[in-house]
Protein backbone atom coordinates (compact mmCIF):
# COMPACT_ATOMS: atom_id res chain seq x y z
CA UNK A 1 0.00 0.00 0.00
CA UNK A 2 1.91 2.83 0.89
CA UNK A 3 5.88 2.50 0.73
CA UNK A 4 6.95 5.82 2.24
CA UNK A 5 5.09 8.30 4.54
CA UNK A 6 5.83 11.79 5.19
CA UNK A 7 5.56 13.32 8.73
CA UNK A 8 6.01 17.04 8.83
CA UNK A 9 5.26 18.36 12.42
CA UNK A 10 5.91 21.42 14.17
CA UNK A 11 7.29 20.22 17.47
CA UNK A 12 3.37 20.63 18.80
CA UNK A 13 2.21 17.85 21.12
CA UNK A 14 -0.95 17.83 18.42
CA UNK A 15 1.89 17.28 15.64
CA UNK A 16 3.78 14.53 18.20
CA UNK A 17 0.48 12.74 18.14
CA UNK A 18 0.39 12.57 13.99
CA UNK A 19 3.43 11.76 14.30
CA UNK A 20 3.58 8.46 16.64
CA UNK A 21 0.26 7.26 14.43
CA UNK A 22 2.82 7.86 11.72
CA UNK A 23 5.20 5.52 13.09
CA UNK A 24 2.76 3.12 13.52
CA UNK A 25 1.55 3.05 10.06
CA UNK A 26 4.82 2.89 8.95
CA UNK A 27 5.99 -0.25 11.18
CA UNK A 28 2.37 -2.09 10.31
CA UNK A 29 2.74 -1.35 6.25
CA UNK A 30 6.74 -1.66 6.46
CA UNK A 31 7.24 1.86 5.00
CA UNK A 32 10.17 4.46 5.12
CA UNK A 33 9.69 7.43 6.59
CA UNK A 34 10.61 11.25 6.19
CA UNK A 35 10.13 13.72 8.93
CA UNK A 36 10.09 17.34 8.04
CA UNK A 37 10.55 20.53 9.84
CA UNK A 38 9.16 23.74 7.56
CA UNK A 39 10.89 26.86 9.24
CA UNK A 40 9.57 30.55 8.65
CA UNK A 41 11.81 32.98 6.31
CA UNK A 42 13.86 35.61 7.97
CA UNK A 43 12.02 38.81 7.82
CA UNK A 44 12.51 42.26 9.05
CA UNK A 45 10.27 45.24 8.28
CA UNK A 46 12.36 48.31 7.02
CA UNK A 47 11.72 50.74 5.19
CA UNK A 48 13.80 53.74 4.01
CA UNK A 49 13.97 55.87 7.08
CA UNK A 50 14.49 52.85 9.27
CA UNK A 51 17.01 50.17 8.90
CA UNK A 52 18.91 48.23 11.18
CA UNK A 53 22.75 48.30 10.48
CA UNK A 54 22.88 44.53 12.34
CA UNK A 55 20.28 43.02 9.98
CA UNK A 56 22.88 40.63 8.51
CA UNK A 57 23.75 39.45 11.69
CA UNK A 58 20.16 39.15 12.99
CA UNK A 59 19.79 36.55 9.92
CA UNK A 60 22.45 34.83 10.52
CA UNK A 61 21.61 34.23 14.57
CA UNK A 62 18.33 33.55 13.37
CA UNK A 63 18.92 31.35 10.70
CA UNK A 64 21.21 29.35 13.10
CA UNK A 65 19.35 29.35 15.89
CA UNK A 66 15.67 27.68 13.96
CA UNK A 67 18.14 25.48 12.45
CA UNK A 68 18.82 24.21 15.80
CA UNK A 69 15.47 23.67 16.95
CA UNK A 70 14.71 22.01 13.87
CA UNK A 71 17.46 19.68 14.20
CA UNK A 72 16.89 19.06 17.89
CA UNK A 73 13.09 18.36 17.34
CA UNK A 74 13.60 15.66 14.54
CA UNK A 75 16.48 14.41 16.14
CA UNK A 76 14.19 13.39 18.81
CA UNK A 77 11.77 12.02 17.01
CA UNK A 78 14.35 10.08 14.72
CA UNK A 79 15.52 8.83 18.30
CA UNK A 80 11.64 7.48 19.08
CA UNK A 81 11.55 5.98 15.41
CA UNK A 82 15.00 4.18 15.36
CA UNK A 83 13.58 2.80 18.83
CA UNK A 84 10.44 1.55 17.32
CA UNK A 85 12.73 -0.35 15.12
CA UNK A 86 12.06 2.55 11.83
CA UNK A 87 14.42 4.11 10.04
CA UNK A 88 13.62 8.27 9.51
CA UNK A 89 15.20 10.44 7.04
CA UNK A 90 15.00 14.53 8.36
CA UNK A 91 14.28 17.10 5.84
CA UNK A 92 14.71 20.41 7.24
CA UNK A 93 13.10 23.59 5.03
CA UNK A 94 12.21 27.06 5.01
CA UNK A 95 9.25 28.39 3.74
CA UNK A 96 6.99 31.07 4.79
CA UNK A 97 3.84 29.29 3.29
CA UNK A 98 4.69 26.03 5.03
CA UNK A 99 1.75 23.85 3.11
CA UNK A 100 3.53 24.24 0.00
CA UNK A 101 6.81 23.17 1.28
CA UNK A 102 5.25 20.22 2.78
CA UNK A 103 3.66 19.24 -0.71
CA UNK A 104 7.15 20.08 -2.36
CA UNK A 105 9.06 17.94 -0.20
CA UNK A 106 6.46 14.92 -0.47
CA UNK A 107 7.05 15.35 -4.26
CA UNK A 108 11.10 15.88 -4.08
CA UNK A 109 11.38 12.57 -1.69
CA UNK A 110 8.46 10.61 -3.91
CA UNK A 111 6.13 9.95 -0.69
CA UNK A 112 2.85 8.46 -1.46
CA UNK A 113 1.32 9.40 1.84
CA UNK A 114 1.66 12.46 4.03
CA UNK A 115 0.40 11.93 7.68
CA UNK A 116 -0.75 15.19 9.41
CA UNK A 117 -2.75 16.32 12.40
CA UNK A 118 -5.59 18.95 12.39
CA UNK A 119 -7.75 20.41 15.43
CA UNK A 120 -10.93 19.59 13.72
CA UNK A 121 -11.76 23.18 13.98
CA UNK A 122 -14.96 24.14 11.91
CA UNK A 123 -17.66 26.57 11.02
CA UNK A 124 -15.95 30.23 11.13
CA UNK A 125 -13.22 29.16 13.61
CA UNK A 126 -12.12 26.51 10.62
CA UNK A 127 -12.48 29.25 8.44
CA UNK A 128 -10.75 32.04 9.94
CA UNK A 129 -7.94 30.49 11.85
CA UNK A 130 -7.42 27.72 8.61
CA UNK A 131 -4.84 25.26 9.00
CA UNK A 132 -1.56 24.10 7.31
CA UNK A 133 -3.16 21.08 7.37
CA UNK A 134 -6.67 21.87 5.31
CA UNK A 135 -4.11 23.86 2.91
CA UNK A 136 -2.46 20.58 2.32
CA UNK A 137 -5.49 18.70 1.54
CA UNK A 138 -6.96 21.12 -0.95
CA UNK A 139 -3.24 21.47 -2.49
CA UNK A 140 -2.07 18.08 -2.63
CA UNK A 141 -2.48 15.19 -5.21
CA UNK A 142 -0.60 12.80 -2.70
CA UNK A 143 -3.35 11.08 -0.38
CA UNK A 144 -2.80 12.93 3.27
CA UNK A 145 -4.08 11.00 6.50
CA UNK A 146 -5.31 13.07 9.17
CA UNK A 147 -4.86 12.58 12.85
CA UNK A 148 -7.51 14.17 14.89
Amino acid sequence: MFKHILLPTDGSALADKAVIKGFGLAKALGARITLLSVVPEFRMAADESFAIPVSAQLKGRYEKEVAARAAGLLGKLQQKAAKSGLKADVVTVGGDLPYQQIIAVARKHKCDVIVMASHGRRGLAGLLLGSETVKVLTHSKIPVLVVR
